[in-house]
């Protein structure tokens, strides 16, 4: 299973969550960044519908890939100012 983890840390000014590189808004305060990132975190346990994706290769051809509604990622949230 793959595994998505939401770091919560000071950022822009303020408190953001981030996955990977990409941070989130920033929240006026501590609090309120971790309970948005735990609220983004479940959201990724929610099983949607199977889908076909068709999308484009950097070669220029043309992908078709099955997406399976309930392949859920575990999500978790790591504070990263309380350590």
């Amino acid at each position: 299973m793959a595994k998505v983890t939401y770091h919560v840390a000071e950022h822009d000014g303020g408190f953001a969550y981030r996955v990977g590189d990409v941070w989130s808004e920033p929240f006026p305060s501590h609090e309120a960044a971790i309970a948005a990132a735990r609220s983004a975190a479940g959201r990724q346990s929610v099983e949607g519908k199977d889908a076909e994706i068709l999308f484009q290769l950097a070669d220029g051809r043309w992908q078709t890939e099955h997406a399976s509604g309930g392949d859920r990622p575990d999500a978790v949230v790591v504070d990263d100012i309380k350590g």
